[in-house]
């Protein structure tokens, strides 16, 4: 029996020992999955990737003409931002009551429309496992623009927890500011 049971697992070794390529053969990479078009599916995506792939998504929204970040989600509640950014942002809208809130415009952009929109370049700058910075020059409607968006990790995913302007107040104090 036990030679029996010797001789099937030599023949199953050998066949599989068959299939398998040699060390001489090159092996062919798996087809890489196909890149998500820009929007939300590909920003979430990338924040479980990196700080760095995170901020690029969040631009190829702006970049990409026709891409959108779909159906608008509620105040406070975007995965983008961080735990903190969100309960400003929701209290900033809840704050206003039907008026304009301080935060009227898309902080990622620092504008209400993108027009002709171009990523310079991203510098990211990691100081732990889960804060970085990431200096952003973009151009939008003919005017260049720079910016860092402080991230946080959050759980598996690189989230926006400020955004600096230079010669204004970071978006954390400005919305702080609002909602006393």
């Amino acid at each position: 029996m036990r030679r029996h049971v010797l001789s099937i697992a030599a023949a199953v070794l050998t066949g599989l020992a068959a299939c398998s390529p040699s060390g001489d053969e090159a092996v062919e990479p798996a087809d890489a999955p196909a890149a998500l078009p820009p929007g939300r599916p590909a920003i979430y995506e990338a924040a479980r990737a990196g700080p760095e792939e995170f901020v690029r998504a969040l631009y190829a929204v702006h970049a990409t003409p026709g891409a959108g970040m779909g159906e608008p989600l509620r105040p406070g509640q975007d995965p983008i931002y961080d735990r903190m950014l969100n309960a400003m942002i929701g209290a900033d809208v809840a704050k206003a009551a039907g008026e304009v809130p301080t935060l009227n415009y898309d902080p990622i952009c620092d504008c209400q429309d993108s027009e002709g929109f171009a990523l310079e370049s991203v510098t990211v700058t990691q100081s732990g496992p889960a804060a970085a910075e990431a200096a952003v020059v973009f151009t939008n409607a003919g005017e260049t623009k720079r910016q860092t968006l402080k991230l946080v990790k959050e759980g598996p995913m690189w989230k926006v927890s400020d955004v600096l302007v230079p010669g204004r107040p970071a978006l954390t104090e400005t919305l702080m500011a609002a909602i006393s």
